[in-house]
């Protein structure tokens, strides 16, 4: 896979970006793992309700196409966006998932972190507190979105929301876990991690 490490970009912008992607490439588009921050926003996805968004504090609003509710992203959260053709690895969007899940546990578990993933709700858990969400959306079975792991972030936004639909879901990140690790760190990291889970 190519992996492109876009800094700190629009959500708006990247997600057409994602989209132009994702229609245009054929059989012999290289995959690609973009790594990246946003800028304070929240996404909501397919399925999302207006009812678990309580008061925005003038963070804008994008609705995505993605599956699942609504979400937070701000600077020191590490996306990473995977543009992947599932054929080529034989696999579904569950399978993905369970993917993606798996290389945030095997990333955290780098950090002596103890994570789980939960049947009735995706993303990555540690004590009960999410710190990582996921979302995808596939079209002629070639994914994109992906996964954001709390690293060292501002987590106020969230209790705006009920995040990813979830009343009282409290979300935690590696800085208030005691771990201090800067982006480039968890983006080496994490890139490790999800290469080993998608070989």
């Amino acid at each position: 896979m190519i992996v492109k490490d876009l800094g700190v970009v629009d959500y708006l912008d990247t997600f057409k970006t994602m989209q132009t992607f994702t229609i245009q490439r054929d059989s012999e588009t290289e995959n690609e793992l973009w790594l990246l921050e946003h800028e304070p926003v929240f996404t909501q996805g397919l399925n999302g309700s207006d009812e678990h968004i309580f008061d925005t504090h003038t963070i804008p609003v994008v609705k995505a196409d993605r599956g699942g509710q609504v979400t937070y992203h701000g600077r020191g959260q590490l996306i990473a966006y995977t543009l992947f053709d599932l054929k080529r690895y034989d696999i579904g969007v569950r399978e993905m998932v369970s993917r993606l899940e798996k290389a945030v546990i095997s990333f955290l578990a780098k950090q002596g972190i103890d994570a789980q993933s939960r049947q009735d709700a995706p993303g990555v858990y540690v004590n009960d507190c999410k710190i990582a969400s996921l979302g995808l959306r596939v079209k002629r079975g070639c994914c994109y979105h992906g996964v954001s792991i709390n690293i060292d972030m501002d987590l106020t936004p969230f209790s705006y929301i009920n995040p990813c639909g979830y009343q009282g879901m409290e979300m935690i990140d590696l800085k208030s876990l005691n771990i201090n690790m800067t982006m480039d760190e968890a983006k080496q990291q994490f890139v490790a991690a999800l290469k080993s889970q998608m070989q």
